[in-house]
């Protein structure tokens, strides 16, 4: 029993222990300015990639960087016949470097965009990865991963079954009649490219906390 308790200690440990996060590569990057690439989207929803790219440049430039300016970027990759984000993120960095001029590249994916339908409810969840890649050597500084629900805030207790069901039935015409997806992106991509906070994104030069993480 004493070593099944021990084990037992051992494993809760491991889990609760939070992962260290190295970022002596990102440190000694120092960059300045960052390109967002079009995410690439594994969700049904055919808006998911260009909705959560449009809400990507806020928390970047308040955590201190410069953004290239999202349409120029997606104009120029037209250009150049690339319309497919897939395509985007396949294009070297030296090349990226060389067309853009940035420092680093931020590579985004969407892993859910949309409705989850429950039992007797339904939420619209989004979560996204991304990571970070200096394009001057190809190394990745950064990878995070991030998700947001409209369920997160609802509370079911009370009224029974015929409450839960009302709640159900109202939700779904919520998320019908209101673009749900989109606000629950903006609120996925603040928790993923926010700075300050632990495994988050260091903060650039243009923010006054700058070197203090």
């Amino acid at each position: 029993m004493a070593c099944v308790a021990v084990l037992g200690l051992l494993l809760s440990a491991c889990a609760t222990q939070p992962m260290s996060r190295d970022y002596s590569a990102y440190k000694a990057s120092k960059p300045r300015s960052i390109l967002v690439l079009p995410p690439v989207s594994h969700a049904p929803d055919v808006n998911a990639s260009l909705s959560v790219l449009s809400v990507t440049t806020l928390p970047l430039a308040e955590a201190g960087y410069y953004v290239m300016p999202v349409a120029p970027v997606y104009e120029t990759f037209k250009q150049n016949g690339i319309t497919v984000a897939d395509e985007a993120q396949a294009v070297s960095p030296e090349k990226l470097r060389e067309i853009f001029g940035a420092d680093a590249a931020l590579y985004i994916t969407v892993e859910k965009y949309g409705a989850v339908y429950q039992i007797i409810n339904s939420v619209v969840v989004v979560s996204a990865n991304a990571k970070l890649v200096d394009l001057r050597t190809g190394t990745v500084l950064w990878q995070g991963q991030a998700q947001a629900s409209s369920g997160e805030n609802q509370n079911n207790a009370g009224g029974g079954l015929v409450g839960m069901l009302v709640t159900a039935a109202i939700n779904q015409v919520v998320n019908q009649v209101t673009d749900q997806g989109h606000q629950m992106g903006n609120v996925a991509s603040q928790r993923l490219l926010s700075a300050g906070h632990p495994g988050g994104l260091l903060y650039g030069p243009y923010n006054p906390k700058y070197g203090t993480d």
